[in-house]
């Protein structure tokens, strides 16, 4: 197998990758290689169907988007 040595990395950005590995239960060189594997992976939306999609969202490390902290209005229909 290949190695990669990545150099110049800030220290807060290693500090919060460390985070990230310690919350999915890896290793930072485990989480590194499981985050290039996915970067890699030919188009995987076409791959999974929406059970996939389930269970790898309910995987550690999987984080939505927020929504916008907005609140709701009535629709205005003016003719």
């Amino acid at each position: 197998m290949g190695s990669l040595t990545i150099r110049n990395i800030p220290d807060e950005a290693k500090h919060l990758f460390r985070q990230r590995a310690a919350a999915n239960g890896r290793s930072m060189e485990e989480e590194a290689r499981q985050m290039i594997l996915a970067a890699v992976a030919t188009d995987r939306t076409k791959q999974n169907n929406m059970w996939e999609f389930i269970y790898e969202a309910s995987r550690p490390g999987f984080n939505l988007p927020e929504a916008p902290d907005t609140p709701a209005s009535y629709a205005i229909f003016d003719e």
